[in-house]
């Protein structure tokens, strides 16, 4: 299992945590979002799914990975 911190922007309420978190989980990757630092926290398996496509689910919610 991989571990990584991705910086997001554009969160700021509940609805951009369950939509960050639902989307992620949709394609078997456990986050956990932090509204006050801006961060999403990734948990995920690199043999099923790349840093690349988390990144890209993350912004078809209408978020920016920086």
């Amino acid at each position: 299992m991989q571990n990584q911190t991705l910086k997001v922007e554009g969160m700021s309420c509940n609805h951009c945590v369950n939509s960050i978190e639902g989307a992620l989980r949709n394609i078997g990757v456990t986050a956990k979002v932090d509204l006050k630092n801006g961060t999403v926290q990734v948990q995920y398996d690199e043999n099923n799914v790349n840093l690349e496509k988390i990144k890209h689910e993350i912004e078809e919610q209408g978020y920016d990975v920086v």
